[in-house]
């Protein structure tokens, strides 16, 4: 195989995200020829109080609308659903509006058994309420999300014209410890990249490693940040990003991998191109 069948063949790229959520990019990430060490510094966890998820769930009819912004929202949801005693397919009434972040959630809602009726094109919570604007004016929406979710889809909503319930489906939390191997490699710049897809990850893995440390890591392990939200969360640290995913159109496997590529296959041109 030749450097453009396997642009990086030679790369040891670190994923940071929960085992269950890197399957696909990890594929991805071998079959462009990287070697790929996984560091989960994020894990999932049900609310610590459920009452208000199931008051929601109870009263459905409240609701014209459920906006899911996560597969784990979808999961939960329908975790909680059975230990309600309830079918899922209730949350889809034929009255009731699904809409999903994006495809990866929409196909998590559908193997649930969830009729997903709308799909953001621009994969953000905020473009699926703007996308979303003349369907849930005056309407009321279901919001079921972490337990670290931001201000900004409630208030678009709300700037929407839109009744807000927001619910805590689920808690995102920090494994009890990271591999002392793998963090030791990062350390001493023993890899190329480390990716984090979330500012939680971000934030969980300076906490773990020490913010000083991290920001002097980052100067030569090449930081890769998926959308714009998480490459902020990383650069208000202090730290720095040399890979950012930001187009809301395709932040997806395939353009993680993509983006980890070009900018190899750059720095690979730079240090060969005449003076």
């Amino acid at each position: 195989m030749t450097t453009i069948d396997k642009p990086l063949a030679g790369k040891r790229i670190v994923v940071t995200r929960a085992a269950e959520q890197s399957v696909e990019l990890v594929r991805t990430l071998e079959n462009l020829g990287a070697e790929v060490a996984l560091l989960p510094v994020v894990a999932f966890a049900p609310p610590e109080d459920c009452s208000a998820v199931d008051e929601a769930l109870r009263n459905l009819n409240r609701f014209d609308a459920i906006l899911f912004l996560s597969r784990n929202a979808v999961r939960y949801v329908s975790q909680r659903c059975r230990a309600l005693g309830m079918v899922r397919e209730t949350l889809g009434s034929s009255n009731r509006l699904i809409a999903a972040v994006g495809p990866a959630t929409a196909a998590e809602a559908e193997k649930e058994g969830l009729r997903v009726n709308f799909i953001a094109e621009n994969r953000t919570g905020e473009s699926l309420v703007h996308e979303l604007r003349e369907r849930i004016t005056g309407r009321c929406v279901l919001l079921p999300r972490s337990d670290r979710g931001g201000a900004g889809v409630p208030s678009a909503l709300r700037d929407a014209g839109a009744t807000v319930t927001e619910v805590i489906a689920y808690r995102t939390v920090a494994p009890e410890h990271l591999d002392p191997a793998i963090v030791r490699r990062i350390r001493r710049g023993e890899v190329d990249s480390v990716v984090f897809a979330s500012p939680s990850a971000f934030r969980n893995f300076s906490d773990s490693i020490g913010g000083e440390a991290v920001n002097k890591i980052s100067g030569s392990v090449h930081f890769a940040a998926i959308g714009p939200t998480t490459a902020r969360a990383i650069r208000e640290s202090g730290a720095r990003v040399d890979i950012e995913v930001t187009d809301g159109t395709s932040i997806g496997v395939p353009s993680i991998g993509g983006a980890l590529a070009q900018f190899f296959q750059e720095r690979a041109a730079a240090r060969v191109r005449p003076a």
